[in-house]
């Protein structure tokens, strides 16, 4: 019995010797870092453990979103580089903190905005719409927090895409090829679970896309500003409609919209 259990051993361990050692410590970091970011970033965390010392219900809200912007902001993006840095010892412009082929990332950035800014116009027109967002509410009334909460979302989403688009699809390429593309949308999309169904389905194309935009581009910043324009598109106008009341789609709205404001 000792001796078969000695010889499985034996295997287990010969495995890991053949394994390559940066691909098993980007797989088991990014195992830990999610732990990490469930257990400890998350709004959860900060509601049992941090939220009692705040008094102001506005205060509470505001800074449990940035508490989770923020540590997400440090597991996901800074804790990839120092592993990168002083592990693996590689330059971040391996794993895709460079401007890359700006003229191509740029140009489709603006296409694919150019593109999603009416579509936002038209769908933003439902006030069961507009009540979504931004999921930081108090922000329709205060621009300052606005800002702030904007300022939060880019923070996370450059942590979000680095972490897949970077440091897992860059750091995988050189052992799988294009397969690695694939490999980082599956936790890109199991992280979506629990938001709408079609946002959740939308992740599968979203995130091979994205994969495939940053390896086009040999970088992650162009990800961050389709993901992040997006998201500061529908706030946005969001928040327009709901501080002026108005729903309608045409100019004539448009042009009321900015007077109101102007």
């Amino acid at each position: 019995m000792i001796r078969v259990i000695k010889e499985e051993i034996k295997k287990f361990s010969q495995i890991f010797r053949e394994i390559e050692k940066k691909v098993i410590i980007i797989f088991i970091s990014i195992a830990i870092l999610q732990t990490i970011s469930w257990y400890f970033a998350s709004r959860r965390f900060f509601r049992l453990n941090l939220a009692q010392y705040f008094t102001d219900e506005i205060q509470v809200k505001v800074f449990e979103l940035m508490y989770w912007f923020s540590g997400d902001f440090i597991t996901y993006f800074i804790i990839p580089i120092l592993i990168i840095v002083f592990v693996f010892k590689e330059k971040l412009y391996n794993y895709g903190l460079t401007v890359g082929d700006a003229k191509f990332g740029l140009a489709t950035s603006t296409i694919f905005l150019t593109i999603m800014l009416p579509l936002i116009w038209f769908f933003s027109s439902s006030p069961d719409f507009i009540v979504q967002y931004p999921h930081l509410s108090v922000a329709r009334n205060d621009w300052k927090i606005f800002i702030l909460y904007e300022f939060g979302i880019f923070i996370y989403m450059l942590a979000w895409e680095f972490v897949w688009r970077g440091f897992v699809l860059f750091g995988l390429y050189e052992k799988f090829g294009n397969y690695a593309i694939f490999i980082q949308m599956i936790p890109f999309v199991i992280l979506h679970n629990g938001k709408p169904f079609p946002e959740t389905i939308g992740a599968i194309a979203g995130g091979i896309i994205l994969g495939y935009f940053a390896l086009r581009t040999k970088s992650i910043y162009y990800c961050v500003i389709t993901h992040s324009g997006v998201m500061l598109m529908i706030d946005f106008i969001s928040t327009l409609r709901f501080r002026t009341e108005e729903y309608g789609i045409g100019i004539s709205s448009l042009i009321r919209i900015l007077k109101e404001l102007f």
